[in-house]
């Protein structure tokens, strides 16, 4: 009985380490190759044509959950759909590239040769319920740009299934877990690119 408990308590703690490792990046066309003396990097970010969950629509899914929420309590709708674009700059952006940064060792700056354009193609914002949780995931595609000629692309890159969630499940914040894929995704791509 000792090693069957044991036997699933391996098994358990396997699955769950195994789980950071299904963000997958990968170089899509052209050459990291001149960032490897760069000190300095710009950061961009966009989310045209961004899916979420479900919609193919990111408006579709504001939409949705505005009157979801209203429905349950007035105004409060409201105030999650402003969130849910105030987090980009205030959350999702800042973990990024603080993550990405120290994994890569080059300085976050506007004054930097090449410009690293983070698109967010897709966002799974999950959930936290107490009793039933689903992580947040983003997929996005990276161009490296020259930024004083953004058609000169340097490299593409594609990063699929960031997982986000906090250490310790207290993650019942939709931005508290998309924060957490954006600070993934900085630590991986730094490290890809290091």
């Amino acid at each position: 009985m000792k090693a069957t408990k044991s036997l699933l308590m391996i098994c358990v703690m396997l699955s769950l380490s195994f789980a950071g490792f299904s963000q997958k990046i990968k170089t899509v066309e052209g050459d990291l190759a001149p960032l490897k003396n760069e000190t300095n990097i710009n950061i961009e970010f966009t989310y045209d044509d961004m899916s979420v969950g479900k919609y193919k629509k990111e408006q579709e899914y504001i939409d949705a959950k505005k009157q979801e929420y209203n429905k349950k309590e007035p105004g409060h709708g409201d105030r999650w759909a402003k969130s849910w674009v105030s987090d980009r700059e205030g959350r999702f952006h800042p973990k990024f590239a603080q993550l990405f940064s120290e994994n890569s060792d080059m300085v976050v700056t506007t004054k930097a040769k090449y410009t690293l354009i983070f698109h967010t193609t897709s966002t799974e914002p999950g959930y936290n319920i107490a009793i039933s949780r689903k992580n947040a995931e983003i997929d996005g595609e990276v161009l490296i740009v020259e930024t004083a000629n953004r058609n000169n692309v340097i490299a593409k890159l594609s990063v699929n299934n960031a997982p986000g969630k906090s250490v310790m499940g207290n993650d019942y914040d939709t931005g508290e877990r998309i924060s957490e894929a954006y600070a993934k995704a900085g630590k991986s791509l730094g490290k890809y690119i290091k």
